[in-house]
C-alpha cells in the first residue's frame, strides 16, 4: 500500500478526467508533479477541459468504458492511486430510466476494483454524494449519521458503489477514501440547477419556470474548493477507510440562485414560475447540508459561502469571469 502524504510523484488514474469535477482534479494532480491518466467515455466529458495537457509527456488520455472490463483492466497497469469521478450524475434520470445509475455507477465502480484488484492497485479515492443521506433529519448531516436511506435512485446507486468499495478495502487490504459532496459548482459546470437557469433565461429573458417551490434549502461548494479539500483529506488520513463529507457551512435556494443569475445575466422584469410542492421532482431532498467537521478538526475549510459560489459560477457560465 503506498502511503500518501504528499501526493507528488505518483502515477494516478482519474476515471471520468475529462468531466467537470474530474478535469479540475486532473487540473490539480498534473499541477502537483503526478504523472495523470484520464480515462473516460466522453459521455460527458470535453477535450477542450484538458487539452492543456495533452503534449505533457507526464499526462495519458484513454477514451475507454468502464463497461469494457478489458479497457479499464489495461488502464489500471502500473497505476499507485485512482481517482474515480466517472459517473452518471443526472438525479432526475433514474425516475424515467431504472438502468442508467445500476449500469453506469454499480458495474462500472465494481468493474474499476476488479480491475485494482487484479492490477494490485491498493489506493482508491471515490466521489459520492449527499444523496445518500435521503431525507436526514439532522441537518448540518455528519458523516455518522445513519440509517442512510437515499430516495433516489442515483443516492442508492452511489451507496451501493460506497459499500461496494469499503468491502472491497477490508478483503483485499485496499486503502480508499470516500467523498460525500454537496452540490458542487463551477466553471466547467454542464449541468444541474444553474446550467437550467441559463439555459432556459436565453430562450426566455421574461420568465423561469422553477421546479418545485423555490424554497428547497441546500448547500453549494465551488469545484476549486472542492478539490482542494479531497487533496487535504487524500493526504491527510490514512485509516483504511476514510469517509469525509465536503460541502459549505451554509445553504441558499432555487427562488435566490434564480436572482442571481437575473441579476447577473442583466436582465430585469423576469417572472418566476412554480411548478408547486416542496421537492422539484421524485428523489429530490428538500433541505441538505452537510457536516464538515471532520475536515475542519484536520485543518480544512471552505473560504466562500453558497451564494459567493453561485455568483462566482454564474459569471463564469455567462461570460463574465475567469474560466480556466
Amino acid at each position: 500500500m503506498v502511503v500518501v502524504s504528499s501526493l507528488s510523484g505518483f502515477r494516478i488514474l482519474v476515471t471520468g478526467g475529462a468531466g467537470f469535477i474530474g478535469s479540475h482534479v486532473v487540473d490539480r494532480l498534473v499541477s502537483m508533479n503526478n504523472r495523470v491518466t484520464v480515462f473516460d467515455n466522453m459521455s460527458s466529458g470535453r477535450m477542450d477541459f484538458i487539452s492543456r495537457h495533452l503534449e505533457d509527456p507526464t499526462f495519458r488520455f484513454i477514451e475507454g468504458d468502464l463497461l469494457d472490463t478489458d479497457a479499464i483492466g489495461s488502464a489500471c497497469k502500473d497505476i499507485d492511486l485512482v481517482f474515480h469521478v466517472a459517473a452518471n450524475p443526472d438525479v432526475r434520470l433514474g425516475a424515467t430510466d431504472t438502468r442508467v445509475h445500476f449500469d453506469q455507477n454499480i458495474t462500472a465502480t465494481y468493474n474499476l476494483l476488479e480491475a485494482m484488484r487484479k492490477s494490485n492497485v491498493k489506493n482508491l479515492a471515490f466521489t459520492s454524494t449527499s444523496t445518500v443521506y435521503g431525507e436526514a433529519t439532522i441537518i448540518p448531516t455528519p458523516e455518522n449519521y445513519g440509517p442512510l436511506v437515499p430516495i433516489s435512485l442515483y443516492g442508492a446507486s452511489k451507496l451501493a458503489c460506497e459499500a461496494l468499495i469499503t468491502s472491497y478495502s477490508h478483503t483485499f487490504d485496499m486503502h480508499s477514501w470516500i467523498f460525500r459532496f454537496a452540490n458542487i459548482i463551477g466553471d466547467r459546470g454542464t449541468h444541474g440547477i444553474i446550467v437550467d437557469f441559463i439555459d432556459k433565461l436565453k430562450k426566455n429573458p421574461h420568465e423561469l419556470e422553477i421546479l418545485g417551490d423555490g424554497k428547497q434549502s441546500k448547500s453549494y461548494l465551488h469545484v476549486r474548493e472542492c478539490v482542494e479539500a479531497m487533496m487535504f483529506a487524500v493526504t491527510e488520513s490514512n485509516d483504511e477507510v476514510n469517509i469525509f463529507n465536503i460541502g459549505s457551512e451554509d445553504a441558499t435556494n432555487p427562488t435566490r440562485i434564480g436572482e442571481i443569475i437575473v441579476e447577473e445575466m442583466g436582465l430585469s422584469d423576469v417572472k418566476f414560475n412554480y411548478t408547486g410542492g416542496s421537492r422539484g421532482w421524485k428523489g429530490d431532498v428538500p433541505k441538505m447540508m452537510l457536516g464538515i467537521d471532520k475536515l475542519k478538526e484536520m485543518g480544512w475549510k471552505n473560504e466562500w459561502e453558497s451564494e459567493r459560489s453561485v455568483r462566482e459560477t454564474v459569471k463564469v457560465l455567462v461570460g463574465k469571469g475567469d474560466n480556466t
